[in-house]
């Protein structure tokens, strides 16, 4: 059913079949999701439209969904959208431009097939074998033109196995320019990749975290927006590890891929308030490929982030994204702020 994996590819190969199958589904959903991106006008920022998002996200999820259930259909997925939003009669329009943006890419298709295909990705508990899938991580980012991504994970047993990122505002090379997006995967065991999201042959090229153990020279990546983790406790970790630089800005999980490919050497999603909790999809695919290419990943609490209580981290708090050099200093600080914070509330 699928082709060969690239013979340059140092790749796998476990779950050969599975990442072939996620890396063509996440670059049809990328490249769906520019097509949409490319229409977004200024006029439509001014009114705050989210409608290219709307459009995009469930187009994206359709076209993900679609290429797992064909291939394996016996393998829930936990994704961020049901079609209930489309069927609404009101909501008529938005479900033939979806339909629409699916079949510019992926051949003719109904709004009812669209539909199911969304659909597919209503599973909420967990299964000893399941994809967890966030058709567009960075909503924000999307509708300023600048980074997004599209993740996918397969989660085995508990342990995140494959991961695929497509970020198709990211340059290939690190403070390159607009070359079209990159593709990251990671398999367990087997390192973490970049090829270009186009042609679909493309040379993968290893990714490594990282050698930075002095953390006065660290770069620190955060979220633009300042809702998704605390920018206030970021500044003070800053200061605390004597880090001058300023911090690496951008949206979704295209911050695991800067950190994965050593262009920051930290990332912080601090918590806003006490009982949130992380969802599985905004981190899943990210998680594996900073781990792949020789990073750490934990909650603040210092914990592996357990993917075993459906669609949320449910046993975590926040979490802390460092190269293995800076990884133990980091969580120190994080803690010792936290507990500051925690005291003076």
């Amino acid at each position: 059913m699928f082709p060969p994996l690239d013979p340059s590819s140092t790749m796998p190969q476990p779950f050969s079949q599975e990442l072939q199958l996620a890396l063509q589904a996440v670059r049809d959903a990328s490249a769906i999701c520019q097509s949409v991106q490319a229409e977004i006008s200024p006029e439509s920022l001014e009114k705050n439209d989210k409608s290219p998002v709307t459009i995009a996200d469930f187009a994206s999820q359709a076209a993900v969904c679609r290429a797992i259930g064909d291939a394996f259909p016996n393998d829930p997925i936990i994704a961020e959208e049901d079609s209930r939003f489309l069927r609404d009669p009101e909501n008529e329009g938005f479900l033939t431009k979806v339909q629409d943006a699916v079949s510019s890419r992926l051949g003719a298709c109904d709004a009812e097939q669209v539909c199911s295909w969304v659909d597919r990705g209503g599973a909420s508990e967990y299964s000893s074998r399941f994809w967890t899938l966030d058709p567009i991580d960075g909503t924000k980012g999307f509708l300023r033109k600048e980074q997004y991504a599209v993740s996918l994970a397969l989660i085995v047993d508990g342990q995140i196995q494959l991961g695929v990122l497509g970020c198709p505002n990211l340059p290939i090379t690190a403070n390159g320019k607009g070359d079209g997006g990159s593709l990251f995967s990671a398999v367990r065991g087997h390192g973490g990749e970049v090829r270009a999201l186009e042609p679909a042959d493309a040379a993968p090229q290893p990714v490594r975290a990282s050698d930075t153990s002095n953390s006065a020279a660290a770069r620190l990546c955060e979220s633009v927006e300042s809702g998704h983790s605390s920018h206030s406790d970021s500044a003070r970790i800053a200061s605390m590890l004597g880090i001058t630089n300023d911090p690496v800005r951008l949206d979704s999980q295209a911050k695991y891929a800067v950190v994965a490919r050593g262009e920051a050497d930290i990332y912080l999603r601090l918590p806003t308030r006490k009982d949130y909790r992380e969802r599985i999809w905004d981190h899943a695919g990210g998680v594996i490929l900073v781990e792949e290419a020789g990073g750490r990943v934990t909650d603040v609490d210092g914990k592996p982030l357990e993917f075993t209580h459906g669609r949320a981290l449910e046993s975590n708090r926040g979490v802390i994204v460092a190269n293995a050099n800076l990884h133990a200093k980091v969580l120190s600080v994080v803690q010792e702020v936290l507990g500051s914070v925690e005291s003076d509330a």
